[in-house]
């Protein structure tokens, strides 16, 4: 911290002028460089530097959460795991992840590829505009790096020293125990949710005893199930998009956990933007024809999972676990296949628990999204949000019966049109 220092779009480029990675992309002088700080995140600063030949993305750790301010300290090495998160995300997805051009650990800042004319995927779907391939992209994603990351491909040492080195992220990891599977499910401080109407239901979430044995089921699972690196915070505020292009950003909650987790989280928010999108296209037939999109792609991405994870169960799975040695060589290539599928219906019944409870937590914690809190009209917001609060409860408590992503893209329908959720 004594040689840590927060920059501003009036210090960046005096301090950092000197860098070959970003002189050799912006040129020119840095006395001429263009600083916009745009950072909307509730952790970090971001800055876009524009020079005469190019620009840059500048991210700065601060020492406390932004979104609360000095009184809530937060350690600088969360740029450290956000670096080796990029890193190895690269080596197991090329191109899903923005170049990494430098890193200063003291500093706690990253440079990085300036992703133009990319958008974050939030704002696209609130604008009701459609991502070709968003699906297959971000399933592919979360399929290669479930997988490569884990015990099925990985060195047994080398897995077992990257799982230490990202225990460390500690305080992270405890912001997610808290914020998403604890606080929401009873009157904790930090939390707040944006309308009186909505009382009644969280009152009966609150009060649902058996959804907070489930709940606790699926934190442990956060916190025991050291399978894979994971992403660790992959919502539609961590993916940038043009309409034909997807790519990850802001992995720096990474740690090891359940091969559910991110996509489980993902899918959650999608369900969020499904339910919140009537109060965003006004024509009827548009909203319709998004709505369908978007369920349209909660099932691409779960198919392009399983196909992905399929392929390389097939040709990678060169770890520890479910060894070529027990199946292929002996001929016993349908028990190869069962294990298969039985490890996929677990993945999923995580993606389901998981999903439903970043529902309720982005409702009801401490950090929502601008689907509902751009929606100024209660009257119009709480019914979407309450919809929302019991699909997510009604995925926790059926996670063990629903078999198969059609089965929840039903659900959606049902849940939209008034006639249940389970």
């Amino acid at each position: 911290m004594s040689d840590y220092k927060a920059l501003t779009p009036e210090t960046l480029s005096a301090r950092l002028g000197t860098l070959d990675a970003m002189t050799n992309l912006l040129g020119g002088s840095s006395t001429d460089w263009q600083v916009r700080e745009v950072g909307d995140g509730n952790l970090n600063l971001v800055f876009i530097v524009e020079g005469t030949a190019g620009s840059v993305i500048v991210k700065q750790a601060l020492p406390y959460v932004r979104l609360v301010g000095d009184s809530w300290p937060l350690p600088l090495k969360r740029a450290y795991f956000e670096y080796h998160a990029l890193i190895r995300q690269a080596e197991r997805d090329p191109g899903s992840v923005p170049e990494i051009l430098h890193f200063d650990e003291t500093q706690a800042l990253i440079i990085m590829e300036r992703l133009q004319p990319h958008i974050i995927l939030r704002q696209q779907m609130i604008a009701g505009r459609k991502v070709a391939g968003l699906g297959e992209t971000i399933g592919r994603f979360c399929a290669r790096n479930a997988f490569r990351g884990s015990d099925l491909s990985m060195e047994t040492a080398k897995k077992k020293a990257d799982l230490a080195l990202f225990s460390d992220n500690v305080e992270l990891c405890d912001i997610t125990e808290n914020l998403v599977f604890t606080d929401p499910y009873f009157d904790a401080e930090m939390n707040r949710y944006t309308t009186p109407q909505l009382d009644g239901v969280v009152a009966e979430l609150r009060h649902d005893q058996m959804l907070k044995v489930e709940v606790q089921h699926m934190k442990r699972a956060f916190s025991a199930k050291a399978e894979t690196l994971c992403h660790g915070d992959l919502h539609a505020g961590s993916i940038m998009v043009t309409d034909d292009e997807s790519r990850v950003i802001d992995p720096e909650f990474a740690f090891y956990g359940p091969m559910g987790f991110d996509i489980g989280m993902l899918i959650g928010n999608y369900l969020m933007a499904y339910h919140a999108i009537s109060a965003h296209i006004a024509d009827d037939a548009a909203c319709a024809s998004y709505q369908e999109w978007v369920l349209e792609t909660i099932d691409e991405t779960w198919t392009t999972f399983c196909d992905e994870f399929s392929k390389l169960w097939r040709t990678e799975r060169t770890g520890i676990l479910y060894p070529h040695t027990l199946y292929e060589d002996q001929g016993h290539l349908m028990a190869s296949e069962l294990a298969l599928e039985q490890l996929l219906s677990e993945i999923f019944e995580d993606l389901l628990g998981f999903a439903g409870i970043e529902m309720h937590r982005r409702i009801l914690g401490l950090a929502h999204i601008a689907e509902f809190e751009t929606i100024e009209d209660e009257d119009k917001r709480a019914p979407l949000e309450t919809r929302s609060l019991k699909f997510g409860q009604a995925l926790v408590m059926n996670r063990k019966r629903l078999h198969g992503i059609d089965r929840v893209v039903a659900m959606a329908r049902q849940s939209q049109t008034g006639t249940g959720t389970s």
